[in-house]
């Protein structure tokens, strides 16, 4: 069995202490009920935190300072099946060793569809 998806976001809104996101919902990143798959949920969450962690530095494969997510704590409340979702992530602790990253997934009307907390340490 061969299983392909695709999986986009963009960021709409960076601030040092706020990354907001959106992803579209597209058949790709669904689950056979036809909701976003807990994965590309997930993704979504740990990116977007991972872009918070990492400020205004560029992304480069191999980079040292990368935030690396040593942990993740995801609690799933609902799901959504078409329109856009949206994450916001915030710090619980910015720190130079560990981070501690808490991110929200909304879907319409901002129903809330994921708590996901996320801890970075920088790699070497």
């Amino acid at each position: 069995m061969k299983v392909e998806g695709r999986i986009e976001f963009q960021v709409i809104e960076q601030t040092p202490d706020r990354v907001v996101s959106e992803m579209p919902v597209q058949p790709g990143i669904k689950n056979p009920y036809g909701g976003v798959h807990a994965g590309a949920l997930l993704w979504f969450a740990d990116v977007t935190a991972t872009v918070l962690a990492m400020g205004s530095t560029e992304f480069s494969e191999g980079m040292p300072g990368f935030p690396l997510a040593i942990a993740l704590n995801a609690n799933f409340a609902g799901n959504q099946k078409e329109g856009k979702l949206k994450a916001v992530a915030s710090f619980v602790k910015k720190g130079r060793a560990v981070s501690v990253v808490r991110t929200t997934v909304f879907g319409e009307n901002e129903r809330l569809i994921a708590d996901v907390t996320t801890t970075h340490i920088p790699a070497k």
